[in-house]
């Protein structure tokens, strides 16, 4: 699973967050609401509404947001009803990709993947058709500055299902989804906070794409990301450095 340059990959996805910055606090907004409803109010009790809450902290969302989106998901506060939609599909050079959304309105929303899909080369798929590609996980993501056998003897101690050494020298630590707030939790509590974490969806094998060929991929991706009722986007394959370069 390593690949080319998997810290260079995360300082760039930054970047892109960064320049998104109103979206992206709406996107982390509405997975709060939608995890605070499913698992209600309680941070110790839900697992689902830790997550989205530390990941919302981690990108700088107020307090004070945090805190209505939880009443809203809870019933406390009026608000809109969002509805989770998974879309699976094809992008640029056989690329598989998984598209998870949080909508007020189905019709839209598919309306704007499948223009996604089409605008950059790619097409959507039936329900299953890409999705047996992909596990769900929790990822812990390590600077190459951190020392491999204090990150790996902590992790293993913490639960965690795997630790990985990436090309670049990157750690990258993983869970079940079940473990990940636990396992992050303990590794925060040793003193080894990590640089970037995530629940997310990894694919059992990347394809190795060309630089002309990630770009197209990367040009899907921002597509996507463009819509509003999108959260996030998982595909299978490896984006060398260049290709984020060239895109700069």
């Amino acid at each position: 699973m390593a690949g080319h340059s998997k810290w260079a990959n995360i300082q760039h996805r930054k970047k892109a967050q960064d320049a998104k910055r109103g979206k992206l606090f709406t996107r982390l907004i509405k997975e709060i609401v939608v995890a605070a409803k499913a698992g209600g109010s309680d941070l110790d009790a839900n697992a689902s509404l830790r997550a989205a809450v530390d990941k919302a902290k981690s990108q700088s969302v107020p307090k004070d947001a945090i805190e209505r989106a939880v009443k809203r998901g809870a019933g406390e506060l009026d608000g809109s009803d969002y509805e989770e939609i998974r879309y699976e599909g094809y992008g640029p050079a056989g690329v598989a990709f998984i598209v998870d959304c949080l909508s007020d309105n189905r019709n839209r929303t598919v309306a704007d993947v499948r223009h996604a899909f089409s605008k950059a080369g790619g097409n959507l798929g039936q329900t299953g058709s890409v999705a047996y590609m992909f596990a769900s996980l929790g990822v812990l993501v390590y600077s190459p500055e951190h020392d491999e056998d204090e990150v790996m003897e902590a992790a293993l101690e913490a639960g965690a299902e795997d630790v990985i050494i990436d090309d670049d020298g990157s750690i990258e630590v993983l869970t079940t989804a079940e473990d990940y707030v636990a396992v992050k939790q303990a590794m925060t509590d040793a003193g080894l906070e990590p640089e970037d974490s995530e629940l997310t969806m990894r694919a059992s094998t990347n394809a190795e794409l060309a630089v002309e060929d990630a770009q197209k991929v990367l040009r899907l991706v921002d597509l996507l990301e463009n819509s509003d009722d999108v959260q996030d986007v998982f595909y299978n394959a490896d984006i060398p450095e260049e290709a984020y370069e060239a895109e700069a």
